[in-house]
């Protein structure tokens, strides 16, 4: 590529292709999701995320859940700073040995009935660093996590789709 091409290709204006500022398949979702919340709950589900040792991935995507282009809370999701106030507690990454005590009084603060979800491959048991040195293992070492959601890390659909097939095994159990 010549100098003068290069020069053009910084400064000229830059073509972004189309956006879509809707996710029908998402939106979808998200709507039955909120009748399935709404027949188990009567209410919203309020969520507890504990990060155990992970990398971030899995908490972006969570994190991503709350912004203004999902907005899960209009679909009776909403996170919470406190166990004492949740439903469910979502765990992501390996349980590291400097975390599991914390983990372990987090699950206890939660009122009962309470549930955990393991979100993303290493909460799974099947990430890469769950045979490390300061890796007690996936979620289900410590904790009696009820569902799982695996992805490495899963993105926001996939994770809305895993917390209403919960919704539903919820409701089946009874």
């Amino acid at each position: 590529m010549s100098t003068k091409s290069l020069i053009n290709n910084i400064l000229s204006p830059k073509r972004a292709g189309a956006v879509a500022f809707r996710d029908e398949e998402f939106e979808t979702v998200g709507i039955v999701l909120k009748s399935e919340i709404d027949r188990v709950f009567g209410r919203s589900l309020a969520i507890r995320e504990v990060d155990s040792g992970s990398d971030n991935s899995a908490e972006i995507e969570l994190n991503n859940l709350g912004t203004p282009h999902y907005d899960v809370e209009r679909f009776g999701v909403s996170f919470v700073a406190s166990p004492r106030h949740a439903d469910v507690i979502v765990i992501t990454g390996p349980v590291t040995l400097a975390i599991a005590e914390a983990a372990r009084k987090t699950f206890e603060a939660m009122p009962r009935p309470g549930w955990v979800v393991a979100v993303g491959d290493d909460a799974c048991g099947i990430g890469l660093v769950k045979d490390s040195y300061a890796v007690l293992g996936a979620a289900d070492k410590i904790l009696p996590v009820d569902f799982k959601i695996p992805g490495n890390p899963p993105s926001p659909l996939e994770i809305m789709r895993g917390l209403l097939t919960f919704m539903r095994a919820i409701q089946q159990k009874g």
